[in-house]
């Protein structure tokens, strides 16, 4: 469904937004190529690998729009030049919290004979048994909200050589994701994905959508994936259309600061008012459950600049054909929002006695909730949209219907078709 597939009042004051535009790039093979040519402070990877290496590449989970079919063959090319055979590569899947990938999914991303041909391992946070533990980063000498213990996948942490892909777009806590997000997040243990997540760090006004200077959030993804021993990354930058615009690979920091860079001018967009009405779209990959989807209604209402007014309402069109979603972190966000009677004093209890990993996205919601309503527009589960606090309508126009319910007939409208790849910044 998308998201301009809806009548506005005439009466209503209707803008469209997307991210500034940018030339896709016109062969990313080539691009990618190049990239592992002349990579970013560091040697190129066919030099630094040895042939008795184990080496392990961490590629993103089905959820993200990482081109990864491209990504992991040119990887694996690079490899074999410098001899490494295939039984000492493993290919290990960022699931994070989320429920594990599918034969199709893993075919998906990296294509029939990749999947076939090598190890390729899901991560799996909750098995201790699974885990490195790398100590833990103090809260005074980092300036953290709180300490947060590293465990990272056994696989990752104790190869010779560690190796991950990823995507830099707007995310809600570390600023802009890519990096050592992959590792340390989607490969974290549930203790580091619990902290990194929990109230103290989701409470600190320095873990904010596009603030990667000063970030506790990101700094912990820094010095985890070098705990880690992350020497190397390939990472990419989308459009709205989740076409790939740009590509880097080399060090991880490196990598990432230039690609933040990049990104910040291709998504932030200046508005001139925060508006009544947004209408917030997002990609197919996260329409696929609640927990994705609800990602679109947090980053506009708890943007740095708010750009829907309180008291306002968020449109999210969004199938949710998986329900709340079927990971641990999903069912978790789901039982904590729908057991919930009222949302405030959920937030008192979550912020007194702290969160599961998962529920944070509840904690978040639920912020967005008490100022503004929040409507799912074609949802599979309109039952568990009402559990969860959010009003599900059929269609767009009953979506519509539904806010001038609640906004009447003269109201400002902002349409974002691509919500989590555009940062609307109230006065520039």
């Amino acid at each position: 469904m998308r998201v301009l597939d809806a009548t506005f009042l005439p009466s209503w004051r209707v803008t469209t937004v997307e991210a500034n535009p940018s030339s896709p790039l016109p062969d990313l093979h080539a691009a990618v190529e190049a990239a592992l040519l002349a990579p970013l402070y560091t040697l190129p990877l066919r030099q630094m690998a040895r042939r008795t290496m184990s080496v392990c590449i961490v590629f993103t989970d089905a959820t993200r729009a990482c081109p990864d079919k491209v990504i992991v063959p040119s990887l694996l090319r690079e490899l074999a030049a410098a001899g490494v055979p295939d039984d000492r590569i493993t290919l290990l899947c960022a699931t994070g919290m989320h429920r594990p990938s599918t034969f199709e999914e893993k075919v998906a991303k990296l294509g029939a004979d990749i999947a076939l041909r090598y190890q390729v391992v899901d991560h799996e946070a909750q098995d201790p048994t699974l885990l490195a533990n790398l100590g833990s980063l103090g809260r005074p000498h980092m300036n953290l909200p709180a300490d947060v213990p590293v465990f990272i996948n056994r696989l990752a942490a104790e190869a010779d050589l560690l190796i991950s892909t990823g995507i830099v777009e707007p995310h809600l806590y570390g600023g802009y994701s890519g990096g050592g997000k992959t590792v340390v997040i989607g490969c974290g243990g549930e203790a580091t994905i619990s902290a990194t997540h929990g109230p103290a760090f989701l409470d600190d006004a320095r873990v904010r959508l596009g603030r990667v200077a000063s970030n506790p959030f990101q700094a912990v993804v820094r010095e985890g994936s070098k705990r880690a021993g992350l020497g190397f990354v390939v990472n990419v930058v989308l459009d709205g259309d989740r076409e790939p615009v740009a590509v880097q690979a080399g060090n991880p920091v490196a990598v990432h600061e230039q690609l933040v860079a990049f990104a910040m001018k291709l998504y932030e967009v200046p508005v001139p008012q925060d508006y009544d009405v947004v209408v917030a779209g997002v990609s197919h990959l996260r329409d696929e459950n609640l927990y994705q989807a609800t990602r679109a209604p947090t980053y506009v209402g708890l943007a740095s600049t708010p750009v829907v007014r309180e008291g306002g309402v968020i449109i999210t069109p969004a199938r949710c054909p998986e329900g709340p979603g079927r990971g641990p972190g999903e069912q978790r966000f789901f039982e904590r929002l729908s057991q919930a009677g009222d949302l405030a004093t959920m937030l008192d209890d979550m912020h007194q006695h702290g969160i599961q990993a998962g529920e944070q996205r509840a904690y978040m919601l639920a912020q967005v909730l008490l100022k503004h309503t929040v409507i799912i527009v074609g949802a599979e589960c309109p039952d568990i949209i009402r559990d969860c606090k959010m009003v599900p309508a059929a269609t767009m126009n009953e979506a519509v219907a539904i806010a001038r319910g609640i906004v009447g007939d003269q109201a400002s409208v902002l349409v974002l078709p691509h919500a989590l790849q555009t940062l609307p910044v109230v006065g520039g």
